[in-house]
């Protein structure tokens, strides 16, 4: 039976081939010379200290739905970046979580940031969009992603100039992003064939990843207790989304995850 997860890669492969067909790749390549510059979103993430925050706009969830009826992407990120955030994640999938690629250039304008474009990435062509409308860098879900794929990606986002962030849920990928040389990697405590969550998965596989690599927990992280945890285990960065965007103030729970104890 197919999975939540397969039914969206699946979408994903059809809005591709539609994308393509009103704007050949090799059309899209050009316009790269109009994008702004990359800026560094690995050094932004990886800096030693404190766990840095990768702050995320989306309009709405599968589970949720919509999420903070009027928002405006401006007006969240600015928020995000006045509360210490060290990069901003933007949504960008349409159907299950209503964002877009203006989503990710009005996020870009609005603050300094480095920004993430958050998606099923099946296909080069979502690479090159994303350079194209200001991206810094890119998601890369093992799950979704056969050996060859994921290491053909990989490669074209960082001859981009890019910086991937390769996720994971379940651990038997691990050695997979460790071959390609992942040094940016995240382990997402949702299960997305299921959509459950479980904060402790990131804490049981930290010991399997290197040192030498940057880790992101995502997914489950609501309050400064959760971000003590994960700083006693070393991790690097964390991902947060939908718990800023439902608070009544996204910029101060931003500011409260990252308080001084």
């Amino acid at each position: 039976m197919a999975t939540i997860l397969d039914r969206i890669v699946a979408r994903k492969r059809l809005e591709v081939a539609a994308a393509e067909a009103r704007e050949p790749v090799v059309e899209l390549r050009r316009r790269l010379v109009d994008a702004p510059p990359v800026r560094d979103f690995f050094a932004a993430v990886s800096r030693p200290g404190a766990i840095r925050l990768i702050a995320e706009f989306k309009r709405k969830s599968p589970s949720a739905g919509v999420i903070r009826p009027g928002a405006t992407v401006e007006e969240v990120v600015s928020s995000y970046w006045r509360a210490g955030a060290s990069a901003l994640s933007v949504l960008t999938d349409g159907e299950g979580f209503g964002g877009s690629l203006d989503d990710l250039v009005a996020a870009r304008a609005a603050v300094p940031l480095p920004v993430l474009r958050k998606e099923f990435v099946v296909d080069r062509r979502q690479v090159i969009e994303a350079r194209v409308h200001g991206a810094d860098a890119v998601l890369l879900i093992a799950e979704c992603l056969d050996d060859c794929l994921l290491r053909s990606l990989y490669g074209e986002i960082i001859d981009l100039g890019m910086t991937p962030l390769v996720e994971l849920h379940d651990e038997s990928h691990l050695p997979r992003l460790l071959s390609i040389g992942a040094t940016l990697i995240g382990i997402n405590n949702r299960d997305l064939r299921t959509m459950t969550t479980d904060l402790d998965h990131v804490l049981r596989l930290r010991q399997r990843v290197p040192g030498e690599c940057t880790l992101v927990a995502e997914s489950g992280i609501r309050s400064r207790e959760d971000v003590r945890r994960l700083e006693a285990a070393g991790i690097g960065a964390m991902l947060v989304g939908e718990s800023l965007l439902k608070a009544a103030d996204p910029g101060a729970a931003a500011a409260a995850l990252l308080a001084d104890d």
